[in-house]
C-alpha cells in the first residue's frame, strides 16, 4: 500500500513557510514577521506568522497549521460523508498578503495536506492548494504572467491540467451574492489523491514553491507606481469583496472555524482596513471601471492550455 508520509508533508510545509516569510520580508524592507506558536486542545497546533505595517505589505500572514481530531466538524463530513468515524489529520500552509499600495495586487496562496484514518481500513487521504490573484488596478500584463506559471506549473503533470484547475479557481472565488469573480483567479485543486501519494506530494510541491515565482515579479514591477487618496479608497471598497467571500463562502475558513481552529490564525485573511459604500458604480471609462470591463470576467482565458 502506497501510504502517505506525513512528516515529509509536515517537513515540506514547514519549510515553504520558512521561504515564502524570507522573501516577503526582503521585499518590504521594513517590517518582520511576528511569530504565535499555538496549541490546540483536542490535538495539533500551528505556527502562525504576521507581518503589519511595513512599507510595502499593510498586512502579510503566512500560517502553518497541523491539527488533529477524532471527529471532523459537520461542515466536513458533509461533504465527504465516508469520513464519518474516522481520526483525522489536516496540514497545510496558508497565506494571504495585503498590500499597501493599491496598483499592487492582493494575492492568496495555500497548499494542504488531509489524511482520515480508521483501525482496520485503508487511510482516505487528498492534497488541494492552489493560488489567486484579486487586482484593484488591473494590467494585462501582469495577469498574463501571472497565468503563465501558472499553466507551466502544471504542464509536466498533463496538458489538461491547468484549464481543468483554472476553471476550478474560476468557480470557486466567485461572489455569487454579487455574481462577480473574487480576482483574475489562478489554480485551485482538491481531493488530489489519483496516481499515488509521491505524484501527487510533487504537484502540491511545485505549486507551492512555484507561488513566489508568480507574485514577486508583479510586486517588483508595481511597488513605485505613485498613487493618492482616490486609489486608496478604491482599493478598501474592494477589499470588501474579499471579506464577503471569506466570510460567506470559503470552505477554509468554515472547517477552521468548525474543527475550533485558532480564530486569529483563521481571520488573518481579512484586511486591516475595508469600507463599504452603498450602491457604488465606478466612473465610466475610469481605470476602476475598467477592473470590471477587462478583468473580473468569469472563466476568462488569458493564456493558451
Amino acid at each position: 500500500m502506497n501510504y502517505p508520509d506525513i512528516d515529509r508533508v509536515k517537513t515540506y510545509l514547514q519549510s515553504l513557510q520558512e521561504t515564502i516569510c524570507k522573501k516577503i520580508t526582503e521585499l518590504d524592507g521594513k517590517e518582520t514577521f511576528l511569530e504565535q506558536t499555538w496549541e490546540r486542545s483536542e490535538g495539533g497546533g500551528g505556527r502562525s506568522r504576521v507581518l503589519t505595517k511595513g512599507a510595502l505589505f499593510e498586512q502579510a500572514g503566512v500560517n502553518f497549521s497541523h491539527i488533529k481530531g477524532e471527529k471532523l466538524p459537520a461542515s466536513a463530513s458533509a461533504h465527504r460523508p465516508e469520513l464519518a468515524g474516522r481520526s483525522y489529520q489536516a496540514m497545510g500552509v496558508s497565506l494571504v498578503i495585503h498590500p499597501l499600495n493599491p496598483y499592487i495586487p492582493t494575492t492568496h496562496a495555500n497548499v494542504r495536506f488531509f489524511i482520515a484514518e480508521k483501525e482496520g481500513c485503508e487511510p482516505v487521504w487528498w492534497f488541494g492548494g492552489g493560488f489567486d490573484l484579486t487586482p484593484f488596478y488591473g494590467f494585462h500584463e501582469d495577469v498574463i504572467h501571472w497565468h503563465t506559471v501558472a499553466r507551466d506549473l502544471c504542464r509536466p503533470y498533463g496538458h489538461d491540467v491547468y484549464p481543468k484547475y483554472k476553471n476550478w479557481c474560476d468557480e470557486y472565488f466567485f461572489l455569487k451574492h454579487r455574481n462577480e469573480p473574487r480576482g483574475v483567479g489562478g489554480l485551485f485543486y482538491d481531493d488530489l489523491n489519483q496516481g499515488g501519494f509521491e505524484s501527487c506530494f510533487n504537484f502540491t510541491q511545485a505549486i507551492g514553491n512555484g507561488f513566489l515565482d508568480a507574485y514577486v515579479p508583479i510586486v517588483e514591477k508595481r511597488r513605485e507606481y505613485s498613487w493618492g487618496e482616490r486609489e486608496r479608497q478604491f482599493q478598501l471598497y474592494r477589499r470588501g469583496r474579499y471579506v464577503e467571500f471569506n466570510l460567506v463562502w470559503d470552505r477554509g475558513t468554515l472547517f477552521g472555524l468548525q474543527s475550533g481552529g485558532r480564530t486569529e490564525s483563521i481571520l488573518m485573511s481579512m484586511p486591516p482596513l475595508v469600507r463599504w459604500e452603498y450602491d457604488y458604480h465606478p466612473e465610466p471609462n475610469s481605470q476602476e471601471a475598467a477592473l470590471y470591463t477587462e478583468f473580473l470576467i468569469l472563466n476568462k482565458e488569458w493564456v493558451l492550455p
